[in-house]
């Protein structure tokens, strides 16, 4: 199970990584906070200060077609907000 899926980059997540040493990922659903902190302090060699997590429901959408209604739905995700001790660091372009 890799806990985490991929960083978050939009433009409120840029702005909070350069300001507060935060950074977003999309985590594994089922993963929790203790689990997520080791996962991005292996993953980027550095120390994790706090962890919070976001669970963002499903959105749920109806269609009206020719053949009737159809209902559907997106996939739940799990964000995690991780901040860094101070002076430290990721990069995430540099990995791309």
């Amino acid at each position: 199970m890799s806990i985490l899926i991929k960083p978050i980059i939009t433009e409120k997540a840029t702005a909070d990584s350069e300001l507060r040493n935060c950074y977003t990922f999309a985590v594994n659903t089922k993963a929790n906070k203790i689990e997520i902190k080791k996962a991005v302090e292996a993953a980027y060699g550095v120390s994790v200060e706090k962890v919070r997590t976001i669970n963002v429901r499903p959105e749920r959408r109806t269609r009206y077609t020719k053949t009737g209604l159809q209902h559907g739905k997106t996939n739940a995700v799990k964000k995690a907000i991780v901040q860094l001790a101070e002076g430290e660091m990721i990069d995430l372009y540099s990995n791309m």
